[in-house]
């Protein structure tokens, strides 16, 4: 089967139907993939240090891993039906301008994102195989970025080739994990403990929601009849299985060598399973690292390009390249000028990054399929003057709301709600900032005529099939043109 031009030449422009390809079961691997990596590991170890044992840090994984990919395998059933990347599609719910709210804590989250991955491979590679930490971070940098360049179909042939890869290697060390014995009191199921479980869960379901802001960048290339339940499935059970399967490597490994750094307890509890296994599996979690930095970088080129739209720069195949190339310096300088706790200073950042998007999860999907139920039309989205308008109050003010209503439940290092501290510490503020922001959303559009605007988003598209590829032509009505430079 053809895998098309080498690089992809569209970038955050619709796609339209005839341009569809791909089948529905390709979202799995994507996902399994994307969070079956070395970045992962950790997030699984965390009830773990705080004194919880495996049996009940195995129920929260999978619990909070069910409620974040259920949120975010919604957003991935956006792709298909609208043919449009993840973060453009915030423009009916916040405006034409007031997306860019959104879009500005997403770039942050993506370079963030991205840093912390290059200044993990750095450091893992030196422990491991003594290699120097600058040409490992620049090796693996180069890598992901050379795959986001060329693109949609080439990330989801390698995470497809990855998946193959991961899934041997987790299965090799779930079966060879029968055989080591864990601590006393591991396994008793009598020993709960609410902070630490309630730690792991949200850890667990803010982790897998984090996906959400990019999700359908890799489902709109799909044809539109694949379906909202086949899209919603295939991703809900790929990122599932993949972000579980590597929480609970994270969770056993800690269980078994609790004084270790999560890396040097997945090591030497491979080894335990067969000599040098530890440093196979997690030279393959790297390798997996690399494709979803890629998807990193791909997301925040898109998301850039998003920003750049709204100022009047139109997207190009060339300035998506330029985009990504902006993209990979930053983060790469921000890996190497780092003061020694930056993780820790990015993983303050994160949980706040986090609960910036709660809000935007809630209204987001509220809109997509309650208030509008998926009829959108693709040229005002790109219209600054159009059905969307420049800034959306009741979205605006919704999100605004939604975020105020968690404070008291947020817990970081730096601040500490009263509810947080009431129960010692640990954060339920996503259950809290979901719902909240979801009906005051509803309530705030009560009144919003749905089939006018609906009949006004399908005349305004009459056409839009009809009109031609990127490759030096403009598209959408000259509302966003699209040239390959």
């Amino acid at each position: 089967m053809s895998t098309g031009p080498l690089i992809e030449a569209r970038s955050i422009d619709y796609v339209p139907l005839r341009e569809r390809h791909g089948k529905v079961w390709h979202l799995w691997p994507v996902w399994f993939t994307g969070d079956a990596h070395l970045a992962t590991l950790a997030t699984g170890a965390l009830s773990i240090a705080m004194g919880m044992n495996l049996a009940w840090t195995a129920l929260a994984i999978l619990l909070g891993c069910g409620l974040g990919t259920f949120f975010m395998a919604f957003h991935s059933t956006q792709g298909p039906q609208l043919g449009l990347p993840q973060m453009i599609q915030s423009r009916p719910q916040f405006g034409y301008y007031g997306a860019i709210l959104v879009w500005g804590v997403a770039l942050v989250t993506y370079v963030g994102f991205n840093a912390f991955n290059q200044l993990l491979v750095g450091d893992t590679l030196k422990q491991l195989a003594h290699a120097p930490k600058g040409p490992s971070i620049l090796g693996f940098t180069l890598v992901a970025l050379l795959l986001s360049v060329v693109g949609y179909r080439w990330i989801h042939v390698a995470q497809r080739v990855m998946a193959y890869v991961m899934i041997a290697a987790l299965l090799a060390f779930t079966l060879g994990a029968g055989a080591l014995h864990l601590p006393i009191g591991h396994l008793d199921a009598a020993s709960f403990r609410t902070v630490p479980f309630l730690t792991e869960f949200f850890a667990a379901a803010a982790y897998q929601l984090s996906w959400s802001i990019y999700v359908s960048d890799y489902s709109r290339y799909l044809p539109r009849n694949v379906g909202v339940a086949a899209s919603f499935w295939w991703t809900f059970t790929g990122a599932l299985i993949g972000g579980a399967w590597m929480m609970l490597v994270g969770a056993a490994a800690a269980s078994l060598l609790p004084s270790l750094d999560i890396v040097a307890a997945v090591q030497v509890a491979g080894d335990r399973i067969w000599p040098g296994f530890g440093l196979l599996l997690l030279g393959v979690s790297c390798l997996g690292l690399v494709t979803v930095t890629a998807l990193n970088f791909y997301g925040g080129s898109l998301t850039l390009l998003s920003i750049a739209n709204s100022v009047g720069i139109s997207p190009s195949r060339n300035r998506r390249i330029v985009s990504l190339g902006i993209l990979a310096v930053t983060a790469s300088s921000l890996a190497f000028l780092s003061p020694p706790n930056l993780m820790q200073q990015y993983q303050n950042l994160l949980s706040l990054l986090l609960y910036l998007f709660t809000p935007w999860t809630a209204i987001n999907l509220v809109d997509f399929y309650v208030v509008r139920k998926g009829h959108y039309s693709v040229r005002e989205i790109f219209n600054p003057n159009g059905l969307y308008r420049r800034w959306n109050a009741h979205g605006l003010a919704a999100y605004a709301i939604g975020f105020a209503s968690m404070i008291p439940f947020f817990s970081t290092e730096v601040f500490k709600g009263p509810v947080a501290q009431a129960l010692g510490g640990a954060d339920i503020s996503m259950v809290v900032g979901l719902p909240v922001s979801a009906v005051a959303y509803l309530i705030l559009l009560r009144g919003f005529d749905a089939a006018r605007d609906a009949e006004l988003a399908l005349a305004a598209d009459v056409g839009l099939e009809d009109e031609p590829h990127p490759a030096g032509a403009e598209i959408l009505d000259g509302a966003l043109p699209v040239t390959v430079e």
